[in-house]
């Protein structure tokens, strides 16, 4: 059985990666760990690291959900911002066949600007497939995170 890590954020509910997912079921029988970095929000001024591990779990949960509507089995982890020391992190644990990874296309995708898929590359002995997305076919409004979400997740009262 062929073991997959997937490293994505904004990109989990698009259909590059659910096609890419679904050619790989096609194949044979698989499994998949999806590796969601809590990276820090774009949308304001500030933000807080609790914050952006509510919205990566968020995510992650529904990635898991929608895995198991393609027929894959899925576990996660929510994990550190950096995508290069998250991957380091699950591969010190975990033995995978190989790394995808999806981003945003150029322009919007910080992980392209950081040139992650060829510094991943480097630092793994393993395959890298890289996956793009358009941004067409994801629902930027999901997951959003509720004002007494965010508060709870740094612990905060809400009034």
């Amino acid at each position: 059985m062929n073991s997959y890590l997937i490293l994505a954020n904004q990109t989990l509910a698009g259909h590059a990666l659910a096609t890419k997912v679904q050619q790989l079921l096609a194949g044979g029988a698989c499994r998949f760990h999806i590796v969601v970095p809590a990276t820090r929000q774009q949308e304001g001024l500030t933000w807080t690291e609790g914050a952006a591990r509510a919205m990566a779990r968020r995510r992650l949960e529904n990635a898991i959900s929608s895995f198991a509507d393609l027929g894959a089995v899925a576990t996660g982890d929510v994990a550190d911002e950096s995508p290069i020391l998250a991957v380091l992190d699950v591969l010190r644990l975990q033995r995978f066949d190989e790394v995808v990874l999806c981003t945003l296309p150029p322009g919007p995708s910080r992980w392209l600007r950081q040139d992650l898929p060829r510094r991943l590359r480097r630092r793994i002995r393993i395959p890298v497939t890289h996956v793009m997305d358009d941004r067409r076919g994801i629902d930027l409004r999901q997951p959003q995170l509720a004002p007494a979400e965010v508060a709870a997740a740094v612990d905060l009262a809400v009034s």
